[in-house]
């Protein structure tokens, strides 16, 4: 099983831009996985933004197309969100998700292909 650890959230004023981390520890083996971030709005249910998998394939959610890129470090297994332009709306709760890889697999934004999540970070935009 791996965790996933979520960390660069914060505090800023609309227009801003913040980037997350997710360390990855725990991978057993030569076993891969293919990623995503997550957010959930006060209110909401949560929901898929971007998704990254193995062959380097992305995926993004329509409201962040354009401002946020999915990117990872596989040497650190590491996953970056990189989110410009913020806007209010993009304040939320901040999880990102693994599953095991596959060669044939393209990037999904649903939540129940991932097995594994991380506790999140909290993002609050401001206008």
């Amino acid at each position: 099983q791996v965790q996933l650890v979520e960390s660069g959230g914060g505090s800023v004023q609309a227009g801003g831009s913040l980037r997350l981390s997710c360390a990855a520890s725990g991978l057993p083996g030569s076993v891969y996985y293919d990623m995503g971030w997550f957010r959930q709005a006060p209110g909401k249910e949560r929901e898929g933004i971007a998704a990254i998998v193995i062959t380097g394939g992305t995926k993004y959610a329509d409201s962040v197309q354009g401002r946020f890129t999915i990117s990872r470090d596989g040497a650190k297994n590491t996953l970056y969100l990189q989110m410009n332009n913020l806007k209010p709306e993009d304040t939320g709760m901040y999880y990102c998700a693994a599953r095991s890889a596959s060669l044939w697999a393209t990037p999904s934004l649903l939540n129940s292909v991932y097995t594994s999540w991380g506790q999140g970070t909290q993002v609050t935009v401001s206008s």
